[in-house]
């Protein structure tokens, strides 16, 4: 069995080697192994260089690794990465508020930003929760993420009214995509048949 897997290694190694233009596994294995090995020795380079370039490689690589897991679920890796974006811009605006109201770092944007992480993580656990969503969760995730930084930049005006106004928008779209709508609008429309077909009963009775 070793001898059979050492012929058949060498036979791959020829048919690399001599990359004939009809042998097509030969002719896109060659390129592929070449940068390959190239991006291995770069990575290699850069995280030797220190432990912080050691940390950015290995974040990376978990990066790459996750996005690869993903490539199929498009609606949430939609949704992580307007999460990300979303973290990100909002605690911007909060710097930029401290900075327009003069202060460092201050405990209101701070519990903002603490606030804003929160609502970025129930936007995207409040899509995967409903079991038949209407529409597409990942589009739920950044239409919520996005009435969030406008809230963000309306915090560093009034710091105080951006979680509140972030929550009621989150639970709004969540609300209204998520099906509660729909579902509140079939209610009346039973009420309202309910209520029609008891009248329309009652009606011989009050002509007797």
């Amino acid at each position: 069995m070793t001898a059979r897997s050492a012929s058949a290694a060498l036979v791959a190694l020829r048919r690399v080697l001599r990359q004939d233009g009809d042998d097509t596994w030969a002719v896109r294995l060659l390129p592929r192994a070449v940068f390959g090995l190239a991006a291995a020795y770069t990575l290699f380079v850069l995280a030797s260089a220190g432990m912080s370039s050691f940390i950015a490689v290995c974040a990376v690589l978990l990066l790459v690794a996750a996005l690869w897991l993903l490539r199929s679920r498009g609606q949430l890796l939609l949704a992580l990465a307007s999460t990300v974006v979303t973290v990100a811009i909002t605690g911007y605006l909060a710097a930029v508020g401290d900075i327009a109201r003069g202060a460092a770092s201050g405990l209101l944007s701070g519990q903002a930003v603490f606030g804003y992480w929160a609502l970025s993580g129930m936007a995207v656990l409040g899509a995967w929760m409903v079991r038949s969503h209407p529409g597409r969760r990942g589009v739920t995730v950044v239409i919520a993420d996005v009435i969030m930084v406008m809230t963000a930049a309306a915090g560093t005006i009034v710091p105080s009214l951006s979680v509140p106004l972030g929550f009621t928008g989150v639970v709004a779209v969540l609300a209204v995509r998520g099906g509660g709508a729909a579902a509140v609008r079939r209610g009346v429309r039973r009420a309202k048949a309910l209520v029609g077909r008891r009248l329309a009963a009652a009606r011989p009775t009050d002509g007797q």
